[in-house]
């Protein structure tokens, strides 16, 4: 008995091979790359993201022993939103275009500003973004018209290698919540299509699905190393298989990624479409998963590390241990993303500023500030979805940094745990698939069997303390800095 689970990132992509005993045996990467032709562009060939996705699953079903290790099911999550268009053939029209595009800024600050979001915000509990298909189809259909017209179908990440895999064209109920569901109903609405006039793009939705399972056609097969037939389950896409596989599969329980976005989430039982018009509501099979996912996430570290000459980001933790608690008056906005910011607030032109510099500062409180203002976004998001989590489980490339780790128990105040997956998003994908074959009665039952912590950082209470009142103080800084955005992108486009 062998599971393989596929977790199709932004910039990596995972497969990973569970034995008999669910323990991850096997795990292949492949790099994948994102272009951006333009300024605001993100896009991704998706023929390529299909061929790194054969290429993991075939080497590690090539490490399976053949006679011991029938593979069960396979496995896909992927990342999210963005906008994969399909012609009749099942064939890409076009590179997708991803969640962290900026082109379609400018409709998004038009619904932003008109109300438009908001009122949608009480059917579908999402807030609106340059990266949701909304906006992307809006801006096609504005200058590239006749990609429209080639196109029969929009999927996601997940939907597209889903397709490659089955022949389906369909979406998980995940993928579907944004931005056209009515999440109390859920499907799509005419409504919300009216709201944001597109309802021409109405025959480009494929059917919502829950826990589907199909099986791998044989082109597919051949592709992957395979049997033809083997059952292929669609798991929700990649922010919440993380939230399950790191074991946040209960109302109140609360995870963080700290990825490419960092995504701080909660799982409820119901949606709350009456609150603050901001972050994201995702259906899942049991209950909901309320998310705020940030625009800029470790592309902030990344970029800090390039900016500093460092090596890397531990070597950036290294040097933030030498500066003090706040940084010696140091804040920094790390709004850093083309596309503005959608998480824990919805602001398009939001830009990101390192403030209350002086001579007296060194390289180590800019480290420092750098990680503290990450994480002040952290408390940020987790403040805003009004839940009351005990403890706080963190997954993703930035939680191999137990300098930052610290730092999060610090400022939000909760202990930290970390899983002891190396890949959670494709634990998450894994304990879905084991619901959906009926080889588990529940996605919690499986969780309460198979997710297992590595270890756990508790908030030091000095720190935390002070972190309480710096945390006010990042909140006013922001709000006066968010008078100058507007200047900001006028400046820019008169260049």
């Amino acid at each position: 008995m062998a599971i393989i689970c596929v977790d199709a990132g932004t910039t990596v992509i995972k497969a990973v091979g569970y034995d008999a005993e669910g323990a991850e045996a096997f795990v292949a990467r492949r790099e994948t790359v994102v272009s951006r032709p333009l300024p605001g562009h993100a896009e991704q060939d998706m023929n390529a993201v299909w061929d790194a996705v054969a290429a993991t699953v075939r080497e590690v079903a090539a490490q399976l022993d053949p006679t011991n290790d029938r593979v069960d099911f396979v496995a896909v999550t992927a990342q999210g939103d963005g906008c994969w268009l399909v012609g009749p053939d099942g064939e890409p029209t076009g590179p997708a275009i991803l969640w962290n595009d900026a082109r379609a800024a400018s409709a998004v600050d038009a619904w932003t500003r008109s109300g438009t979001a908001a009122e949608a915000f009480r059917l579908n509990g999402s807030s609106a973004a340059s990266g949701l298909p909304h906006a992307i189809l809006t801006w096609l259909r504005a200058n590239d018209p006749g990609r429209l017209e080639r196109s029969s179908a929009m999927l996601t990440c997940g939907g597209w290698i889903f397709a490659r895999m089955t022949g389906e064209l369909v979406a998980d109920e995940s993928d579907a919540s944004a931005p056209f569901m009515d999440l109390r109903a859920r499907a799509y609405s005419p409504s919300l299509l009216a709201l944001f006039g597109t309802e021409w793009a109405e025959r480009l939705l494929p059917p919502i699905r829950s826990g589907h399972v199909a099986e791998l056609s044989r082109d597919a097969a051949a592709a992957m190393g395979l049997p033809a037939g083997t059952p292929v389950v669609m798991a929700p896409y990649d922010i919440a298989a993380t939230a399950l596989g790191a074991g946040a599969v209960r109302a109140g329980q609360a995870c963080g990624i700290l990825g490419t976005t960092l995504c701080t989430e909660v799982i409820v039982d119901s949606a709350d479409l009456e609150g603050e018009p901001i972050g994201i509501t995702i259906a899942l099979a049991d209950g909901y998963l309320r998310a705020f996912p940030t625009f800029a996430g470790t592309e902030v570290v990344q970029w800090t590390c390039r900016m500093m000459g460092l090596s890397g980001p531990a070597e950036l933790g290294d040097l933030a241990l030498l500066s003090e608690p706040g940084a010696r008056g140091l804040t920094f906005l790390p709004y850093m993303s083309p596309a503005g910011e959608r998480a824990p607030f919805s602001d398009p032109l939001a830009k990101g500023s390192l403030l209350g510099m002086s001579f007296e500062h060194r390289r180590e409180d800019m480290a420092r500030a750098v990680l503290e203002g990450l994480t002040m976004v952290i408390r940020d998001c987790l403040a805003a979805t009004r839940a009351a989590p005990t403890e706080l489980r963190v997954c993703g490339g930035g939680s191999n940094s137990t300098v930052w780790l610290q730092l999060i128990a610090d400022i939000t105040g909760l202990p930290v745990r970390r899983p002891a997956d190396a890949e959670v998003g494709a634990r998450g994908a894994y304990l879905v698939g084991l619901a959906a074959t009926g080889a588990a009665p529940s996605i919690a039952t499986a969780a309460s069997e198979h997710v297992r912590m590595r270890d756990a950082l508790e908030p030091k209470p000095a720190n935390q303390a002070l972190y309480t009142r710096l945390f006010d103080d990042f909140l006013a800084l922001r709000q006066a800095n968010a008078v100058s955005w507007p200047l900001l992108a006028e400046m820019r486009g008169r260049r």
